[in-house]
């Protein structure tokens, strides 16, 4: 299905990156690993190695999503080292545990910084290449917390709203063009994405919450991502527990999802 498609992942040191890298591999498609770690990066690259892939299929380009005026460079990195760009997937981002009455205004810069400026300015950097190929395809990792606003996470649940809002706003208009555009929303997956969460003053909140313990398999959320863009679906839901029962809620009882939401918190 991506035999030798670009595949461009964002992210992809850990978590549901670096098992997409893995996936891909498998399909023997062309990709490039990149997040601010390059030691990790390189590990996943002969992950992906030991998996099966060559490495000629595998390019490491370490990035920063929140450089902003770095990123038309590592377009053309991409671009003059595979040719082409078929599918990117907007990976990168960071998660919060905090109350909004404690959390500094730091930490909900550095949210929107990543999990929103930094997709999309890498995907307005790709943009214009697909536009002139009249092909490609453009992914982001938004959350179920991007439909549903949850206790603890306001500045998470801030910026999965707002790239929801942008890419399907961004499909209308490219649509036509021949670009496709899709919104992966994981619900609890497990990751790190709890650890690394930012606290209140900005710090690594390091523990693991309870309902990430109980998750979904990362490489099991792989699968199911990997399948949905391949059938080039817009929006792709991936999750096995209750909370993926709350996009239904929200969409068709809002008011039972607030009362919902205000006895977890």
């Amino acid at each position: 299905m991506f035999t030798n498609r670009v595949v461009w992942i964002t992210g992809a040191s850990s978590g549901i990156g670096e098992a997409l890298a893995v996936r891909f591999s498998r399909d023997n498609a062309r990709i490039v690993l990149s997040a601010r770690r390059q030691p990790e990066l390189e590990r996943v690259k002969n992950r992906c190695i030991d998996e099966g892939a060559a490495a000629s299929n595998l390019f490491v380009l370490p990035l920063d999503v929140t450089e902003l005026d770095a990123l038309p460079g590592k377009v053309s990195e991409v671009l003059a080292h595979f040719g082409q760009i078929d599918l990117l997937i907007n990976n990168a981002g960071l998660s919060q545990r905090s109350l909004c009455k404690d959390t500094e205004l730091s930490v909900y810069q550095k949210l929107l910084d990543v999990d929103v400026m930094g997709q999309i300015a890498l995907t307005k950097a790709v943009l214009p290449h697909m536009l002139e190929r009249r092909s490609g395809h453009l992914a982001v990792t938004a959350s179920v917390a991007g439909k549903v606003g949850v206790p603890l996470r306001t500045g998470y649940c801030a910026a999965k709203h707002a790239v929801m809002g942008f890419f399907d706003a961004l499909r209308a208009e490219v649509e036509d063009e021949g670009i496709l555009v899709s919104t992966i929303t994981p619900g609890f997956i497990r990751t790190d994405i709890s650890r690394n969460a930012l606290s209140a003053d900005g710090s690594a909140f390091g523990e693991e919450d309870e309902n990430i313990a109980g998750g979904m398999d990362v490489n099991e959320c792989a699968d199911v991502i990997v399948q949905g863009l391949g059938k080039a679906r817009r929006e792709i839901p991936v999750g096995k527990g209750k909370e993926m029962a709350a996009l239904w809620v929200k969409r068709l009882a809002p008011e039972m999802m607030f009362k919902l939401a205000r006895k977890q918190g």
